[in-house]
């Protein structure tokens, strides 16, 4: 994989990488950015979670879960000193949909952990990850309620 970023003035970048796409990045105006994209770092924590979700929503596809909503949220702390480097992270996956099996999802969380996302192999050699997961049951309507929630214990983290 090769990517690159192309400077376009003060603080501001375009990363692009094998796919041809392109992602703004940009600072802050107090450093000289112009607010005008993500930071490296934001793009860091979207990547942890974009990567495990296309694994635990592909795992749940196969073992035939009634997904009809889905999203991945992480929550990293950074050190308050230079290079504010990630220091621990939670990952929380919200699945909603009809009877949706908690083992099912438990055991998607856990292979994307432990088999299947680079990110999330990589960051976890270097910082805790505790890994959360909600289940809600679709009611209709863009209406649900919360059926389970619990942590997932990995012994390799």
């Amino acid at each position: 994989m090769q990517a690159k970023v192309i400077w376009k003035g003060d603080m501001g970048f375009v990363g692009q990488a094998d796919t041809g796409f392109t992602v703004d990045l940009d600072a802050a105006a107090a450093v000289g950015g112009h607010d005008g994209g993500f930071r490296p770092m934001e793009l860091m924590a979207i990547s942890l979670a974009g990567c495990t979700a296309m694994d635990v929503i592909s795992i749940l596809k196969k073992k035939r879960q009634t997904i009809t909503g889905f999203d991945v949220r992480v929550d990293a702390d950074q050190a308050g000193e230079h290079p504010h480097a990630f220091t621990s992270a939670a990952i929380t996956y919200a699945v909603v949909g009809h009877e949706v099996q908690e083992d099912a999802v438990r055991r998607a969380m856990e292979l994307s952990a432990v088999r299947y996302c680079p990110a999330q192999s990589m960051l976890s050699q270097v910082m805790p990850i505790v890994l959360n997961y909600e289940i809600y049951e679709d009611e209709g309507e863009n209406q649900h309620s919360m059926k389970i929630k619990g942590v997932l214990e990995l012994n390799e983290q």
